[in-house]
């Protein structure tokens, strides 16, 4: 079942067509991802899915309703959840504050079960809690940024660039807290600079090239796909 179609979706910065007719989807379910250069649309697609942006022409369509026009709260109050591009965690409040800014959405009875299921997700959260997010490691602080989105409790997570700047072995705990969260049931949308690592757990991909999208396939044909190979995979 379709949780996520966008359709013919196009987006300006001025001037500039940044996002060219792209059409994909999300079942429900699924592990999908976006992967392309630097520049190449990832971010924007999906901060203009989650409200940031507003598409020129287009349809969004999230759980049988649109999306275009829906502030960003609004869009996570409707169960889709963006962790965004560095992290962007509040570095002068506590571990538990941040964790506790992402449940606006959520009755106040519920917001110490989210918590416990984030820690459960999170030990290192745990044992950090009250600690300043400024003072936290790149990993902890993604893992931080993971969770808040969490808090939501989103009937899809999209995650922009979550290995960002890790080192390997934090790029290698931070995908399997994302294959730990889709086991558990949470639909993901994933834009992810590592290649490798996101087609190696995706059921499907989108490739993006200059906003456009170029080619698509399971995870697993666009790992041995030449084209994908040359461009992304260093093959």
């Amino acid at each position: 079942m379709s949780l996520l179609k966008v359709e013919n979706l196009n987006v300006y910065y001025g001037s500039i067509h940044a996002i060219k007719d792209i059409s994909f989807e999300v079942n429900q379910g699924e592990i999908v991802t976006l992967i392309g250069a630097n520049g190449a649309g990832k971010s924007t697609t999906l901060n203009t899915v989650g409200g940031l942006l507003k598409p020129k022409t287009g349809s969004i369509v999230f759980n049988d309703e649109s999306l275009v026009g829906t502030k960003a709260h609004n869009v996570v109050r409707k169960g889709l959840a963006l962790c965004p591009e560095g992290r962007r965690v509040f570095l002068q409040l506590s571990v538990a504050d941040n964790l506790e800014m992402g449940a606006y959405t959520r009755p106040n009875s519920e917001v110490a079960d989210s918590i416990a299921m984030v820690y459960d997700l999170f030990p290192r959260l745990k044992e950090r809690y009250k600690q300043v997010a400024g003072t936290l490691s790149g990993g902890e602080q993604q893992m931080l940024a993971m969770g808040r989105a969490m808090m939501s409790k989103p009937k899809l997570l999209m995650l922009d660039e979550p290995s960002m700047g890790l080192a390997p072995i934090l790029v290698d705990q931070i995908f399997d807290i994302i294959k730990d969260l889709h086991s558990k049931g949470t639909t993901i949308l994933l834009v992810e600079q590592n290649a490798q690592k996101a087609l190696s757990i995706a059921d499907r991909a989108y490739v993006l090239e200059t906003g456009r999208i170029v080619n698509t396939g399971t995870g697993e044909a666009l790992l041995h796909d030449d084209s994908v190979r040359k461009a992304y995979l260093g093959g």
